[in-house]
């Protein structure tokens, strides 16, 4: 009987770790700053995805788009181990979309995006000045007119989500030590008896 109970509890045991196999070869998104969805007022000077493992530069390849299909990317991304970080160049007030393609460990891409949308955007660009007649006598200085736009901050940086793969692990292996557990308790009574 005891063998039964702990052939069930293994049986049970099985199907809950079974799901886990086949997604742990695959790399996923687990947290980026700024958050999906989020709404921020202040540009960051960085756009950070965090994956569950360690993306391979060779195969990522992370594009920023902002309004009107401009590209906000403001140069190569920067990896440190299972974060990459690329430099943010705000544009426009709107939706921002980061779209990211990266291998996983079995060699299949993984692609997803995340969307922020920037409630304050950058003054538009001064028009040409190269067409722009003077009436200045020649050699007097001219000003030339000049923006300054705010150096947009950093945002605060955020804890790691857990994209809930722990919980699934963490479950797997309590269904485990129940199941043994059990089965040696059994062992031990049928032992005695």
């Amino acid at each position: 009987m005891a063998r039964g109970l702990l052939v069930l509890g293994l049986a049970a045991a099985v199907p809950v770790l079974l799901p886990a196999a086949p997604a742990a070869a695959h790399n996923s998104l687990t947290g980026s700053d700024p958050k999906n969805g989020a709404r921020v007022a202040t540009a960051p000077k960085r756009i950070e995805l965090r994956f569950l493992a360690s993306p391979a530069p060779a195969t990522t390849k992370i594009t920023v788009t902002g309004p009107d299909n401009v590209p906000a990317a403001g140069g190569a991304p920067t990896f440190a181990a299972n974060r990459v970080s690329v430099p943010f160049t705000p544009g426009a007030a709107g939706l921002y979309i980061v779209a990211y393609r990266i291998g996983s460990a079995d060699g299949h891409p993984v692609s997803g995006e995340v969307r922020f949308t920037l409630t304050t955007g950058t003054a538009a660009a001064p028009p040409s000045t190269t067409a722009a007649p003077t009436t200045a006598a020649p050699g007097t200085p001219t000003a030339s007119p000049t923006t300054s736009a705010a150096s947009p901050a950093p945002a605060a940086d955020e804890a790691d989500d857990d994209g809930g793969t722990g919980w699934l692990w963490a479950i797997g292996a309590a269904v485990v030590l129940v199941a043994l557990g059990g089965g040696l308790l059994l062992r031990r009574r049928s032992a005695r008896g």
